[in-house]
């Protein structure tokens, strides 16, 4: 059972840490634009593509993931100026109605390019396989991999954000957006900047996973309603909070769907159990949100305190 609890506690971490690197792009976009960009998952998608057709045609993942990044980053910034720089100043019902158009855009134009059957990425030959933890119990090296890429990508960003000139201007255009650009900054570009960024996160998580599942039309979509979760858990705006909302977000959806079952069956008869916790397993984090937006509404760390 100890091992099974590692495990999981393991696997959940390497989900919260994927569910960070969307979350916090969306973060940005979200916190410092106030634009609601229901398009921000198929950028993850789109990331997956990437990173598939370029490891296909270099032979190589970590050759393929490096050219990847920049044509996501490029290709966030091509949008950004092409569409969503003209849903600044729309209201949020805009941004919405225009930003679902483009989730269906970019899913039929997947399809168009790429076809419909889903690509598969092999794992590189150096990350194959697992190591030893503790007594018999494995993992995957390249969950592992993913987790340390995670934080590190978490680190990074605390560092931009916290320590850099770019980052004070990102968190002063989140408090106030005018007066930062009446002080002579190009808001503009900082938005492009921001919005460049955050497809660039949310297309390194897709490229991240694309070697342990399907990268398939959609597969950005469902990842989406869970980032939303867990920015509203950790604050919008808050790159710490949708640092620990992911966690959190990632341990009770995995530990909840392996463990609910178990600990039901000293409550009810097994089939039962297994059923309610089938059923209950996906509401969890619903729970947890609900929880924490009644002990604090406006999240675990409000932007406005992230940044003092």
């Amino acid at each position: 059972m100890l091992n099974l609890f590692l495990l999981q506690t393991l696997n959940g971490l390497q989900f919260g840490i994927l569910l960070f690197l969307v979350a916090a792009g969306l973060t940005l976009i979200f916190g410092i634009m106030d634009l609601i960009n229901l398009a921000h998952g198929v950028l993850y998608m789109v990331g997956a593509y990437l990173a598939a057709t370029f490891t296909a045609y270099t032979g190589d993942f970590f050759l393929g993931l490096a050219i990847a990044l920049p044509v996501a980053l490029a290709f966030g910034i091509l949008l950004e100026r092409l569409i969503f720089q003209r849903l600044y100043e729309r209201d949020h019902l805009d941004q919405v109605l225009a930003t679902f158009g483009l989730i269906l855009i970019l899913n039929e134009g997947v399809k168009i390019l790429w076809g419909a059957a889903p690509l598969s990425v092999p794992i590189p030959d150096m990350l194959a396989g697992s190591i030893p933890l503790i007594g018999n119990l494995r993992y995957p090296l390249f969950r592992l991999v993913i987790i340390g890429a995670g934080l590190a990508t978490a680190l990074g960003l605390y560092l931009l954000v916290h320590h850099t000139r770019i980052g004070m201007l990102l968190r002063a255009g989140a408090s106030n957006g005018p007066i930062v650009s009446a002080l002579g900054v190009d808001i503009k570009r900082l938005f492009m900047l921001v919005f460049g960024l955050g497809a660039m996160l949310a297309a390194l998580a897709g490229a991240l996973v694309a070697p342990i599942l399907s990268v398939e039309p959609g597969m950005g979509d469902s990842i989406l309603i869970l980032t939303f979760v867990v920015i509203v858990i950790g604050g919008v705006g808050s790159i710490r909070g949708a640092f620990v909302a992911a966690i959190l977000v990632g341990l009770v959806d995995t530990l909840g769907r392996t463990f609910g079952p178990i600990l039901l069956r000293t409550l009810m008869d097994p089939s039962a159990a297994s059923q309610t916790g089938r059923t209950l397993a996906p509401m969890l984090i619903y729970i947890l949100m609900a929880a924490v937006l009644f002990l604090r509404p406006t999240g675990l760390f409000p932007a406005r305190a992230a940044a003092r």
